[in-house]
């Protein structure tokens, strides 16, 4: 018997990101690290995407 998955999905055309004013002085202020669980980070982001 099939089973029907019901959820709603975005594409990559689906979502737009608008460039804002912000009050950080340089790309090298940003924090881009991640936590994998509460007592690991790592200092990279990470952004999976199904292709």
């Amino acid at each position: 018997m099939a089973t029907w998955i019901d959820k709603e999905g975005l594409t990559f055309d689906d979502v737009l990101l608008v460039p804002q004013y912000t009050e950080i002085p340089s790309r090298t202020h940003v924090n881009l690290k991640t936590n994998l669980t509460k007592k690991i980070k790592i200092d990279i982001p990470i952004v999976s995407a199904n292709m």
